[in-house]
């Protein structure tokens, strides 16, 4: 694996961010890249996932969350306790939607780094699936997640952004 793909923010440690079943694993083991689970699912029924976090052997839970897209703060994380089952999020940039401006919106639109830092500045997100397509998209992602997590005025910011955006 390339050496840009082992570098990794500190300031979020322990969680990962995966690429075509590759993983820049930050600060859990050496080889950077290990199973993420044994038994999971990838989900969309928001309550149902909520269940099966509360009450199931599953290992990991793969969900849709973004700014544009928080509702698993209410449906499902209230359901994860103790770091079990696994949390993975994926569509970071609601199918690149958050990366650009809806109309009236008079600041910046987000940044894919952005949307990986909103999904991994949940305590409950373990897992961020990202697609860069580039060398490039992977060390600007990665220079963003250096950032750590949210602020309270990005978390503020992001939120109205996601809301104008889902409309």
């Amino acid at each position: 694996m390339d050496d840009w793909l082992h570098r990794a923010p500190t300031a979020f440690h322990g969680k990962r961010i995966f690429r075509l079943g590759l993983a820049a694993n930050y600060g859990i083991d050496e080889g950077g890249v290990r199973a993420a689970m044994d038994r999971g699912v990838s989900i969309h029924d928001r309550a149902r996932a909520g269940g099966l976090a509360a009450s199931s052997p599953l290992d990991l839970l793969m969900i849709r969350y973004n700014a544009a897209h928080p509702g698993a703060e209410r449906d499902i994380f209230p359901h994860v306790q103790g770091g079990r089952p696994s949390v993975l999020a994926y569509t970071a940039t609601a199918w690149r939607r958050l990366l650009k401006k809806p109309k009236g919106w008079g600041g910046p639109a987000m940044t894919a780094g952005d949307c990986y830092r909103f999904q991994l500045s949940s305590p409950h997100v373990d897992i961020a699936l990202t697609g860069p397509k580039s060398r490039a998209e992977v060390e600007a992602n990665l220079d963003a997640l250096a950032k750590g997590p949210l602020t309270a005025d990005e978390q503020a910011w992001m939120r109205d952004f996601g809301r104008a955006v889902h409309g």
